[in-house]
């Protein structure tokens, strides 16, 4: 036995993702430790509780922590019921971090840092493989570790307004108007979108759950006015498969989205470009730059922007990683869900082998493993883990027998303007279509990490974070 063996795996984050690798490594008898910097399991997920998911219990429950749930006495929710993110939190992350299990390994208002090797930065390579990991925390404290499973998400890091990847100008000094995805705007942020125009950026299901919530706040309070901005020239990405989605919630999501957008109680806007921002008269003019290179000034009180995430690989900076310059993914995956050019249903599963780095022992899963890509699942989370700790248990046939069934979503193309009609781009699949192997339908597919496939909670579903293969 090596002296890596004696050491724990770090898990970091106590979501979803990083949950499931804690049961996962409990059933195959190695000593763990789970980092979550919030206070609690689901940190994340509890801060869109307000939310409801398209998926069904059935595909929100990792199968190890089942098993561990099960033996405990858990009262399984109802698997067809549609949980909000403060239920999966209550009813599901919080059971699995207390058990007797579970619970001693985790330490929670613990942020990591950085992540190194002992002794060694990123150009020494003698001896590399057999030195721990350093993973050195918030307030100093440094742990040693023999694998570090990174499962922190990128719900921190969301992206910013400007269409180059870089913030609009003036976006910082103009942070007082602005929204990040997924505001309570029916609960709690009520009072900052009631009569008031709302501009809301963004083509994927957070935006439509945003927008769903401004229209049913609009038909409530005179005076509340939503506006909706695209880059593409058409939502089609955004209205999804409709009848053919094997998940009636997330189909249902586009349907009433369109209502809305065709009745006018939404403007959309297309070829739209934030350029910059700028605080007047208690308001914000956003600046757009439309296709053909002229610009407008859009006067509004509130700017939601939600346009996705991306990840924050800087604690891993002494770590040799290979990344796709493109996604932020491993070089191995990226081709797998570049939402460029993929095919929302042709997606194959992945495990251990496309979620290598070259620095051996770190893994980055869940939501973080697809870098910049908005196709990540929840359930596609939970196999990643499955397989990265058969593989760190040496055994190589599990790690490598990677399945996974995903609902369809009846939208089989990333590009809108593949579509000369607005109309899906491959056109709606048979409604009872089987469930397909691999399946990429983003967050859409309401299976969750952090921030992940998301309904307001009303009495129909009505929305979800990130798109079928959009942001």
């Amino acid at each position: 036995m090596s002296v890596l063996d004696e050491l724990p795996v770090v898990v970091i984050g106590a979501g979803p993702v990083g949950l499931a690798a804690a049961a996962h490594l409990h059933e195959r008898g190695l000593p763990f430790t789970v980092l979550e910097s919030g206070t609690g399991a689901g940190a994340a997920v509890r801060q869109w509780g307000h939310v409801r998911v398209f998926s069904p219990w059935r595909y929100d429950v990792d199968p190890a922590a089942r098993r561990l749930l099960d033996a405990s006495g858990w009262v399984a929710p109802d698997p067809d019921a549609l949980p909000t993110g403060a239920e999966l939190a209550a009813h599901y992350l919080q059971p699995l971090a207390e058990l007797p299990a579970i619970r001693p390994h985790v330490r929670f208002g613990a942020r990591v840092r950085a992540i190194s090797r002992l002794g060694l930065d990123r150009l020494r390579t003698a001896g590399r493989e057999g030195t721990p990991f350093l993973v050195r925390l918030a307030d100093g404290e440094e742990l040693l570790a023999r694998a570090v499973i990174d499962a922190s998400g990128t719900w921190g890091t969301p992206n910013v307004l400007g269409a180059s990847g870089l913030p609009a100008r003036g976006e910082q000094d103009a942070g007082a108007f602005l929204e990040h995805a997924l505001p309570d705007v029916l609960g709690a942020d009520r009072d900052r979108f009631a009569g008031r125009h709302t501009l809301v950026v963004g083509a994927g299901h957070s935006a439509a759950n945003t927008l769903l919530s401004l229209a049913e706040l609009a038909a409530a309070v005179p005076g509340t006015e939503v506006t909706w901005a695209i880059r593409s020239a058409s939502p089609t990405r955004t209205y999804g498969g409709g009848d053919a989605d094997a998940l009636p919630a997330r189909g249902a999501l586009g349907v009433r989205l369109r209502e809305h957008v065709d009745a006018g109680r939404i403007r959309l806007l297309t070829g739209f470009s934030v350029h910059a921002l700028t605080p007047t008269g208690g308001r914000v003019a956003v600046v757009v730059r439309h296709a053909d290179g002229t610009e407008e000034s859009v006067p509004v009180d509130r700017v939601v922007a939600a346009t996705g995430f991306r990840p924050d690989h800087s604690v891993a900076a002494e770590l040799r990683l290979d990344l796709d310059p493109v996604l932020g993914a491993t070089r191995a995956l990226a081709p797998l869900i570049d939402p460029n050019e993929h095919s929302c249903g042709t997606v194959p599963p992945h495990g251990v082998d496309e979620l290598s780095h070259p620095e051996v022992g770190y893994y980055a899963v869940g939501m973080k493993s697809y870098g910049r890509a908005p196709t990540f699942l929840m359930a596609t989370g939970y196999e990643q883990v499955r397989s990265v700790v058969a593989a760190l248990a040496g055994d190589w046939d599990a790690a490598r027998d990677v399945q996974l069934e995903l609902p369809e979503t009846g939208v089989c193309n990333s590009d809108p303007a593949d579509s000369a009609t607005g109309e899906s781009c491959c056109g709606p699949a048979p409604a009872a279509a089987p469930a397909a192997r691999g399946l990429a339908t983003g967050v859409a597919g309401g299976l969750l990490s952090a921030p992940l496939g998301l309904l307001t909670l009303d009495a129909a579903p009505s929305g979800a974070q990130a798109g079928c293969c959009g942001s």
